[in-house]
């Protein structure tokens, strides 16, 4: 290879586009019946782009967050730990909040059917859902109050999926 084509090759590798990291989830109920997706993919703002596209979920209000384990083996999905908190407070409402895995409740109409784009500020797939232990997805049963800790007082957990 002469010079010029290796330097070519060179620039051509360093103007090529870094490709956004990208985790999904599929998320399941309790009974173990298929409910959709969860995507979270990075942006160049250091924003993460978050896409619930659901269905069958319960008609009201759910907290939804996502949590530090990446594993929702256990009946009632407690596996999948608590939420991914970093150093912050749950909640909006907190002094020293929202964790990284507060996500705004989101209003189930009749038809169960539920779509939520939402942005993450500071937020970094590999670092948060794809490190040692994983990272999962959780539709919990009633509102988050945004402001009791450690949770929001949203109620039980009734869908869950494993980020990949």
């Amino acid at each position: 290879m002469t010079r010029t084509a290796l330097f070519a090759s060179v620039l051509s590798l360093a103007a090529a586009p870094v490709l956004a990291a990208t985790a999904t989830a599929t998320l399941e109920g309790t009974d173990g019946s298929p409910m959709g997706t969860v995507t979270v993919e990075d942006t160049a703002s250091g924003m993460a782009h978050v896409t619930v596209e659901l269905e069958n979920v319960p008609e009201g209000v759910h907290g939804i967050h996502i949590h530090e384990t990446g594993d929702c083996s256990a009946d009632d999905f407690t596996s999948a730990g608590g939420h991914l908190s970093g150093d912050a407070d749950h909640g909006i409402m907190a002094g020293n909040g929202p964790h990284p895995g507060d996500l705004p409740n989101a209003h189930v109409p009749e038809s169960g059917m539920l779509t939520v784009e939402v942005f993450q500020p500071d937020f970094a797939v590999e670092d948060m859902l794809m490190d040692e232990d994983g990272a999962a997805f959780i539709i919990h049963s009633g509102a988050d109050d945004y402001e009791s800790q450690p949770s929001g007082d949203a109620g039980s957990r009734i869908a869950c999926g494993v980020f990949e």
